[in-house]
């Protein structure tokens, strides 16, 4: 083999442990859903990792959405989780052939009602209203859809529905609040919430 054509071979090999690099690492597959190892919430930002996820299960049987978070470094614990002042993300991966808005909102404020005192509830209760009217444009959500919960210190909670940025709403603390509907003491689904929390899927 001539030097050029080792140069060439080289080049070659090069190239393709790029694309390699370059491509996502999926740490898990859940219902036909591919979630990846590790994201950053902007470019340049901090590297996130999959914590934990699982699917929501409405009346034990019916399968809503796969659930995800993702953090700076995985914990097992929710409190945690929910003292954690990094970014995170929490994902729902629709797999019901439709989810509408009213069910969304319904879970959300049962689900805080019965996990925040009445003044903490009474602190986001605004914000929370923000969040009702926006998922309420949306009508519904179909199979292969997604909402993306994500927090960025010092900047919110920026929803993302199908790839779209509808509304940042600020402070920590609205986060934090979200955060109990999933890995609170009374979540939405116990499975799911231990899934979230790398204990089981």
């Amino acid at each position: 083999m001539n030097i050029q054509r080792i140069f060439k071979t080289l080049i070659a090999a090069a190239a393709a442990a790029g694309v390699f690099a370059a491509a996502p690492l999926h740490a898990l597959e859940i219902e036909g859903v591919k979630l990846d190892e590790k994201i950053t919430l902007s470019k340049g930002g901090p590297t996130l990792v999959l914590n934990g996820a699982g699917v929501r299960h409405k009346l034990a049987f019916i399968k809503v959405y796969v659930g995800s978070l993702y953090l700076l470094e995985k914990k097992s614990d929710n409190e945690a989780v929910l003292a954690d002042t990094g970014p995170k993300r929490v994902t729902m991966d629709i797999l019901a052939n439709e989810v509408t808005a009213q069910d969304l909102i319904s879970s959300v404020n049962n689900a805080l009602a019965v996990n925040l005192s009445p003044h903490e509830l009474a602190l986001v209760e605004k914000r929370i209203r923000d969040l009702n009217n926006m998922m309420g444009s949306i009508k519904t959500l179909g199979k292969g859809g997604a909402v993306q919960l994500d927090y960025v210190p010092d900047v919110g909670t920026r929803i993302t529905v199908n790839g779209e940025e509808k509304l940042t709403i600020p402070g920590a603390d609205f986060f934090r609040a979200l955060l109990h509907i999933w890995i609170g003491s009374k979540p939405v689904d116990g499975r799911l919430r231990d899934a979230m929390l790398g204990k089981s899927r």
